[in-house]
């Protein structure tokens, strides 16, 4: 692959292979002769990141202040941290003749990743992992770029789904009038929590936003070892980390489901995962914050419902799709989940409020 021969890596290039299958960028691993380190090639999405050298700025701004706190720590930046590897020409990314643009990383030997959370403990040290990124980094002065406007942001999602409503491109408006009224009843609900980040209430921190357990490796012993996958890195409200989170981490089912009925929550993990969450990020979160913990996990899946059934209206812009159901499946599954959340919510804020109680109780003593 050519892309390949325009970094600086170590040693000369065996074999590039694809590497997974993901939803945005295309992915391959880059193997090198003898004993010299292999490499992740990423060619990255420029329809998603419409500003990928200020991505790719982002990212290293975010990896020096990760790899100089861990240097202090006395831990190992090259396996806690992600390692951007510039290209020849000394930036941060390779732009080709298609106008595309690539970016390489270290790959990180002798790890693990999980697809789920199958246990309260595994989930446990995924909220640790990323409440220990946040809390590292809570206190970079440098600035991060919007990469991503109106990412989480409700009113903007709003915006958005009154344009589509009003323009109903696809013909699809007439035939789901029932799930708009879903959207439509909680519009004042959830535009409540958007109004603290615009008043100045809910602080604006450095966050993942993209907190599946996918993006965290682990060592061979189970403990967390490097946050991955950081395209999405920005500025925004601490809780759009911990509500994805729980979205994922929780979800008895899979997000585009076909029966409704596997989609709930699981309070073990939703436990585990707070649990991990707040031995770590207690530290620096308000009382602001804390308070509104448990209903973040309900914005953010209400959101996601949002965009699914925005998507579908829209006629499949956004989300790739093996059908033209495949986002109304999407949107009952999220409903489904969000429903299920609407239903466990005291038990999930009682939950906050008790780990919270007792991570108070062991930092006085």
């Amino acid at each position: 692959m050519n892309a390949g021969a325009h970094f600086s890596f170590d040693g000369p290039i065996k074999e590039i292979r694809p590497l997974g299958e993901g939803l945005i960028n295309d992915t391959f691993f880059v193997e090198t002769t003898g004993d010299n380190p292999n490499y992740i090639l990423q060619k990255k999405n420029r329809n998603i990141f419409k500003d990928i050298p200020a991505m790719m700025d982002n990212i290293h701004k975010v990896t020096t202040h990760l790899k100089e706190k861990i240097i202090r720590q006395g831990g190992d930046p090259l396996r806690e941290a992600l390692t951007i590897i510039p290209a020849v020409d000394n930036k941060l990314y390779y732009l080709d003749e298609n106008g595309d643009y690539w970016a390489a990383c270290l790959f990180i030997e002798d790890t693990l990743a999980y697809g789920y959370a199958d246990s309260p403990e595994l989930a446990r040290q995924g909220g640790r992992g990323i409440g220990k990124f946040q809390a590292m980094l809570a206190d970079m002065k440098d600035p991060l770029a919007d990469i991503l406007p109106g990412f989480h942001n409700m009113k903007f999602r709003f915006q958005q789904w009154d344009e589509v409503l009003k323009k109903d491109p696809a013909g699809r408006k007439s035939q789901v009038q029932k799930e708009i009224d879903w959207i439509e009843s909680r519009r004042e609900e959830m535009l409540a929590l958007w109004t603290k980040v615009e008043s100045g209430e809910m602080p604006i921190r450095v966050t993942h936003n993209d907190t599946k357990i996918n993006n965290i490796l682990f060592d061979k012993q189970g403990n967390v070892l490097c946050v991955i996958d950081l395209d999405t890195v920005l500025s925004s409200m601490c809780l759009n980390d911990y509500g994805d989170a729980i979205r994922s981490y929780t979800n008895a089912g899979k997000e585009d489901d076909e029966n409704p009925d596997n989609v709930y929550i699981k309070m073990d993990i939703f436990e585990g995962y707070t649990a991990g969450y707040l031995s770590e990020a207690i530290a620096f979160l308000t009382p602001v914050e804390i308070e509104n913990l448990a209903f973040s996990a309900k914005y953010i899946t209400f959101e996601q419902t949002l965009r699914f059934l925005m998507d579908y209206i829209d006629g499949d812009n956004y989300y790739k799709v093996k059908d033209k159901t495949h986002n109304l499946v999407r949107t009952h599954a999220q409903y489904k989940l969000l429903q299920s959340m609407e239903e466990n919510y005291d038990g999930m804020c009682a939950i906050v409020n008790r780990l919270v109680n007792e991570q108070k109780k062991q930092s006085v003593i």
